[in-house]
């Protein structure tokens, strides 16, 4: 069994990798910037760690020991149009999403090289992949992220590192509702924001995203990019089929 760490598995996503991994025989190294929100998690390690913080994350990977799979899926997102949404919080989301990712990667990378075998997992979106009006800094951050596993792929696999990007479609946790939202009073975006929720009618369980991630962990050569779930395949079945001449939206919106 491998000894996995998961950043932000305090709750949503995180949390159902951590319980499954652990169901399956897993070594655990469940982490969040809050330790204390773990405490119910069956695993062997619970530790805090802060990806936008490098001192956080090197005394994480120190106390870890050796770490044979890392699962990024710290994250947030926020709800605003580009138009006026404050840079202050796309950078907020790239810090996160992107660089925080980036930042424990490279921690935990050496030894892997070194010892000549490793998995990095990311839990993106299918908006990795795809945009969504109102959640373009998400959108465009998971884009950012998948460019740079992709090119770990590339660049690590020589040493025995195999890397997977999980792509979950909506999910049925409170993540989209604790969101933060960027609206003026009259917005004129505000339509097109309410029209958001026809998306989630087809949102998976956290739980179904776990297993798609642990059977990626256990798969002997996993692929590079994996849909978690079946709306999920469609959406970019969808997205892979349509025309590059015009902007691409899974479902039509009246706007």
């Amino acid at each position: 069994m491998s000894s996995v760490l998961i950043t932000g598995a305090s709750q949503g996503i995180g949390r159902a990798i951590a319980v499954e991994l652990a169901r399956r025989g897993h070594r655990v190294i469940a982490t969040a910037r809050r330790p204390e929100t773990l405490a119910d998690l069956p695993v062997d390690q619970r530790l805090r760690l802060d990806v936008t913080d490098q001192d956080s994350v090197d005394q994480a990977i120190e106390d870890a020991g050796e770490i044979d799979v890392l699962v990024s899926n710290a994250g947030a997102t926020v709800r605003a149009p580009l138009e006026s949404v404050p840079l202050a919080e796309v950078e907020r989301l790239f810090q996160l999403n992107t660089l925080g990712a980036l930042r424990v990667t490279q921690a935990v990378l050496p030894a892997m090289r070194k010892r000549g075998s490793g998995r990095l997992v990311f839990v993106s979106s299918i908006q990795g992949r795809l945009v969504l009006p109102i959640i373009g800094p998400y959108s465009a951050s998971k884009w950012a992220l998948e460019a740079i596993a992709e090119t770990l792929a590339i660049e690590t696999g020589h040493f025995g590192i195999k890397v997977s990007i999980v792509q979950p479609g909506a999910v049925s946790t409170s993540g989209a509702g604790k969101a933060t939202a960027f609206f003026t009073d009259n917005d004129p975006y505000t339509p097109l924001h309410q029209q958001l929720g026809t998306l989630r009618d087809a949102a998976v369980t956290a739980e179904e995203v776990a297993a798609t991630v642990a059977d990626t962990i256990e798969q002997p050569e996993p692929p590079l990019r994996v849909p978690a779930g079946a709306p999920a395949e469609r959406i970019l079945k969808a997205r892979k089929e349509a025309p590059e001449s015009e902007p691409f939206m899974p479902v039509r919106l009246d706007w």
